[in-house]
């Protein structure tokens, strides 16, 4: 049994690609799932033959996460218990396939396999939803008023968890030649993992790899493309082995994001030395997360199932800590990024004196319950920490 998962940003290009994937897959059930206002939910079941259902729910909790958990999941289970062999989940605009994929693996009874996670996008769109500073529920791409994540965060996050990305170019709305051709450009640095195309047909089956995927999305992971980039955008990785001093991040920050679609990483901050600390910035948000304690901290050394960062970076004298900095942008300068971090580094005497004292601008000694703080989210000040609510 064969699930294909496809997330998207907006309905369009999920209608597009669903077309596209039941044209490449006569034989599949296309299974789409609308969130309305005030926690309807939509939900339409298409076979070769036609439409099978429509059907109407409402939801006591009307969010993304419940419509995948009460809505979704049950009825994937119940195709399944029908014999469908292969299904295709459309699934409501902004929910993750993260999300779903994770509610399928522990919801349901039958075994299945699935075969791509695929986000459908326009690429001519990428840039502006990256740079978007309105949350989702302000630029109407989900009901959910307390949806606060961006459509940036939404899209870095996808890209990272798909296997697949298919291009779609909404009828209604005209392509702009030179924008999808840079979007293109940017979907290739920022998920370089990934097939791009815009054929259905062509997706490979069985590619999806959930361990894998879990991986570059978990907090503070840095992956990089493996070969020099052929575009206007690049990443480049910094690392320092100090700690770095409290004040001096805080006035580099703004100028390490300025410019970057993504900045991502983990930091060693003196004012909090025992916190693994996580960055993100995506267009024009950036903050920062403090995730627990390093894996040194905790007498752990790196193995197989503690990621492969840690045993990557593992140092003989300060073990997983350390910062690690990547920045994904155009015309991004490696020695301006290498001389702000540099320059953050405790010196010796700093070293000498200990971190006792330090002043903690973020406010990240302690984690939150979930065993992360989110403390910066700002779109004109970086740097100015505050409290954001999770999705």
């Amino acid at each position: 049994m064969h699930l294909t998962v496809v997330s998207s940003l907006d309905a369009l290009c999920r209608q597009q690609a669903c077309q596209a994937l039941a044209a490449a897959h006569p034989g599949a059930v296309i299974v789409l799932h609308d969130l309305l206002e005030n926690g309807r939910v939509i939900r339409r079941v298409f076979a070769r033959s036609g439409p099978l259902e429509r059907e109407e729910t409402l939801l006591e909790h009307g969010c993304l996460s419940c419509t995948v958990r009460l809505d979704v999941v049950p009825t994937v289970e119940r195709l399944l218990a029908l014999g469908e062999d292969h299904i295709i989940i459309g699934l409501p605009p902004a929910v993750p396939s993260s999300t779903a994929i994770q509610a399928l693996k522990r919801g349901l009874a039958h075994e299945f396999t699935v075969d791509a996670a695929v986000l459908a996008c326009a690429p001519d769109a990428l840039e502006d939803h990256i740079w978007d500073h309105h949350t989702l529920f302000e630029s109407g791409f989900t009901p959910v008023p307390d949806d606060q994540r961006t459509p940036g965060e939404f899209l870095i996050g996808d890209l990272q968890f798909s296997d697949t990305v298919l291009w779609a170019d909404p009828e209604l709305v005209p392509v702009d030649p030179e924008g999808r051709a840079r979007g293109l450009q940017l979907l290739r640095e920022l998920a370089p993992h990934a097939d791009i195309t815009e054929d259905a047909g062509s997706i490979r089956q069985g590619r999806h790899d959930y361990a894998e995927a879990a991986g570059r999305t978990a907090l503070g992971a840095v992956r990089v493309p493996a070969g020099p980039s052929a575009s206007p955008f690049t990443t480049i990785i910094q690392r320092v082995r100090r700690p770095l001093h409290p004040e001096r991040f805080r006035h580099a920050l703004a100028t390490l994001a300025q410019g970057c679609c993504w900045l991502r990483g983990r930091l060693w901050i003196a004012a909090a030395p025992g916190c693994r600390i996580t960055v993100q910035g995506i267009g024009p948000r950036v903050w920062l997360e403090n995730t627990g304690p390093w894996l040194a901290d905790q007498g752990a050394a790196p193995s197989a199932d503690r990621g492969a960062d840690a045993r990557l970076d593992w140092h003989a004298e300060f073990g997983d800590r350390g910062t690690v900095l990547a920045a994904t942008g155009e015309d991004i300068d490696p020695e301006e990024i290498a001389r702000l971090l540099t320059g953050c580094e405790l010196t010796d005497a700093e070293m000498e004196a200990g971190f006792a004292g330090l002043s903690d601008p973020f406010g990240l000694t302690e984690p939150n319950e979930a065993g992360s703080n989110e403390t910066g989210s700002n779109e004109t000040q970086p740097t100015d920490p505050k409290q954001r609510s999770n999705t």
